[in-house]
């Protein structure tokens, strides 16, 4: 028998994307250097930042101001947000001095069509998101190549194990926070004397959308007011797209 048969042959090694070879580079990076790479990798024109404006954007905000002020930021303007959270954006715009904050808007026609009474939130969530935040992302990303949100490990879920970059579709994500602590959250607060969210005080410690947002108690996840009483745990804009 020939040895041929024998040998054991190496397996071909695994060739890294981008999106690997950036997340091996900043696993171990502050969220100001993933950040400032974001920037250096694709340019001001090409990145945006994501924010809901809520209970902890300030943070991610704050170090995004710190590296270029006039980096995107697209909001998404559900039609259900709390008029605090509308306030809240006003205020962050001011005390950060962003310069490019683009508020996104379903389209009319669509809510028209699949969302005529305001009651999908209850019916269909999913759906619900779908036209409210899936959709409007999806034109609002469509001028970039990479974006940044402020997600973490430690809020759980499908967020415990996400890399500090990785591939959404035909895009770079970026996940500054993703090693970030509670601690170093307040911490960027303390330090920047930045304001609160205005419902924080209230007991709100995660904040969408008003008919799928409630109040947690001290013994409850942060997230646990999102979706309350449902399996749901994300609105659909982190679900990796391949």
């Amino acid at each position: 028998m020939s040895t041929l048969a024998h040998q054991v042959l190496p397996e071909p090694a695994r060739e890294l994307t981008p999106a690997l070879e950036l997340d091996r580079a900043l696993r171990n990076a502050s969220p100001t250097e993933v950040i400032a790479m974001a920037l250096q990798t694709v340019g001001r024109e090409r990145l945006a930042v994501v924010s809901s404006f809520g209970t902890e954007s300030a943070a991610l905000l704050k170090v995004m101001a710190d590296v270029d002020p006039a980096i995107p930021v697209v909001f998404l303007d559900t039609g259900w947000l709390f008029e605090e959270t509308l306030a809240y954006r006003d205020t962050l715009i001011a005390t950060l001095g962003l310069r490019d904050v683009r508020s996104i808007k379903p389209l009319q026609e669509t809510l028209s069509r699949e969302d005529p009474e305001r009651e999908l939130w209850f019916s269909d969530p999913d759906a619900c998101c779908r036209i409210r935040k899936v959709e409007p992302l999806a034109r609002a990303l469509a001028p970039f190549s990479a974006w940044i949100n402020g997600r973490k490990r430690f809020q759980g879920g499908l967020r415990a194990q996400m890399p500090v970059v990785e591939e959404d579709g035909i895009r770079l994500k970026f996940n500054p926070f993703a090693n970030a602590s509670r601690e170093d959250i307040e911490a960027i607060y303390a330090q920047a004397k930045l304001p609160p969210h205005p419902l924080q005080a209230s007991g709100y410690l995660s904040v969408g959308c008003m008919p799928c947002t409630s109040r947690t108690s001290p013994d409850e996840d942060a997230r646990a007011g999102r979706w309350r009483g449902r399996a749901k745990t994300e609105c659909g804009i982190h679900i990796v797209k391949t």
